[in-house]
C-alpha cells in the first residue's frame, strides 16, 4: 500500500495512546486519514475516582482532541473552561487538587451513570464519542480496572494521580506496579483492530504507564505481529529530557539510562521504526542495534502544523 502524504482513504491505522502527548499526535494524523479508519486504543491505569466520579483522563484527553474542543494550552479538560463547581466543592472537601472542570463534569457525571447501570467502559466510551461527533473508533484498553502504583522513596505506594498531580511527581520512583493486570482483557474491538491495522502507531507517550500496561494484556503483542503493519515508535525524549512529565526520573529511578535509545529497548521486538529527533541523532546506532530502523527528525508537536509534518513524514518511511 503507498502512503503518501495526501489524505488516504484506505489506510486503516491503529494507535496505542496515552494523554497528552499522544492527543498533539493525533492532531497530525487525523487530517491525513479517513476518520473512520483510525482506532486508537487508549490507557485506562490512571483513571481515578474523584468525589464519587469515574473519571478517565487519558480517555477524554483523546476525545476531547479529536473532536476540536481540548484546551491546546493546557493540552487536558475543555478550551474556556471554568473551574466554579470544583471550588464550591471546597466547602466540603480538603482535597481539591484534581482540576475537573464545569463542562468536563458532565462527561464524568454521565460516564459513572451509565457504569452503575451495568455497562460497559467501552459501551459508554463509545456513546460519548459519538455525543462528540467522532466518526474514529476510541476504544479504552481494558474493561477490567487496572490502575498504576507508583513506589516512591519515602512516600510508599502512591496511586498514579497522587504522584503525578498531587506531588508534582516529587520523589525518587523505586518501582510501579500495575494494580489488576493480571486480571484484565483487552476490551472488545482491541485485537481486530490491530490485527487488521494496515499501520500501528506509537506517539511520544510515557512507555511505562502508557503504552506498556496496553502491551502487556494478553494478545496484544501477538495481534501486533499478526498484523503483518509495519510498526512504528515515536521517542517521548527531545535532547535527552522529557516536554512534559516525569519519564526522566522514571527512567533513571528504574535503572535505565535517560535516553531514546533506552526508550526504544522497552519497544525491542514490536517497533520497526523508531523516531528520534534530531538533537539525539548520535544514539541512531543504538537504536540499528535495537534491531529497529531510526528515522531522524524534529518530533517537537508544539503546533499542528508541525505535529502534521512530523506524522507524514512517519507514514511516508513506512511506505
Amino acid at each position: 500500500m503507498v502512503i503518501s502524504r495526501a489524505k488516504n482513504p484506505k489506510l486503516r491505522v491503529s494507535v496505542l495512546a496515552g494523554g497528552v502527548g499522544a492527543a498533539r499526535f493525533l492532531r497530525g494524523l487525523l487530517p491525513l486519514l479517513e476518520e473512520k479508519n483510525l482506532t486508537v486504543i487508549v490507557n485506562t491505569t490512571d483513571d481515578e475516582s474523584f468525589f464519587g466520579l469515574h473519571v478517565s483522563p487519558d480517555l477524554d484527553t483523546i476525545t476531547y482532541t479529536l473532536a476540536g474542543v481540548a484546551n491546546r494550552s493546557r493540552g487536558w479538560g475543555l478550551e474556556k473552561e471554568t473551574f466554579h463547581a470544583l471550588k464550591a466543592l471546597g466547602r466540603y472537601y480538603e482535597d481539591t487538587w484534581f482540576q475537573l472542570g464545569d463542562r468536563d463534569l458532565a462527561t464524568h457525571i454521565f460516564r459513572t451513570e451509565a457504569l452503575r447501570k451495568g455497562k460497559t467502559l467501552t459501551q459508554v466510551t463509545g456513546e460519548i464519542t459519538r455525543a462528540f461527533g467522532l466518526q474514529s473508533t476510541i476504544l479504552p484498553m481494558s474493561n477490567q480496572p487496572v490502575r498504576t502504583r507508583i513506589r516512591v522513596a519515602g512516600a510508599g505506594t502512591l496511586a498514579f494521580q497522587d504522584y503525578l498531580v498531587k506531588r508534582r511527581a516529587t520523589g525518587q520512583v523505586q518501582s510501579i506496579q500495575l494494580a489488576g493486570i493480571g486480571k484484565a482483557k483487552p476490551a472488545p474491538g482491541v485485537l481486530r483492530a490491530l490485527r487488521q491495522s494496515d499501520v500501528i502507531l506509537i506517539p511520544p507517550s510515557n512507555p511505562f504507564v502508557s503504552i506498556l500496561p496496553i502491551l502487556r494484556l494478553p494478545g496484544v503483542r501477538a495481534a501486533c505481529q499478526q498484523s503483518g503493519a509495519p510498526i512504528a515508535a515515536v521517542s517521548p525524549l527531545i535532547g535527552g529530557a522529557p516536554i512534559k512529565g516525569p519519564l526522566d526520573r522514571m527512567l533513571s529511578g528504574l535503572g535505565h539510562e535517560v535516553s531514546s535509545s533506552a526508550v526504544a529497548a522497552l519497544y525491542r521486538g514490536i517497533a520497526n521504526l523508531f523516531v528520534l529527533d534530531r538533537r539525539d541523532a548520535t544514539e541512531a546506532e543504538a537504536v540499528k542495534r535495537l534491531g529497529m530502523s531510526p528515522l531522524i527528525t524534529n518530533t517537537l508537536l508544539n503546533t499542528p502544523a508541525r505535529a502534521r509534518r512530523l506524522v507524514a513524514h512517519i507514514l511516508s518511511e513506512l511506505a
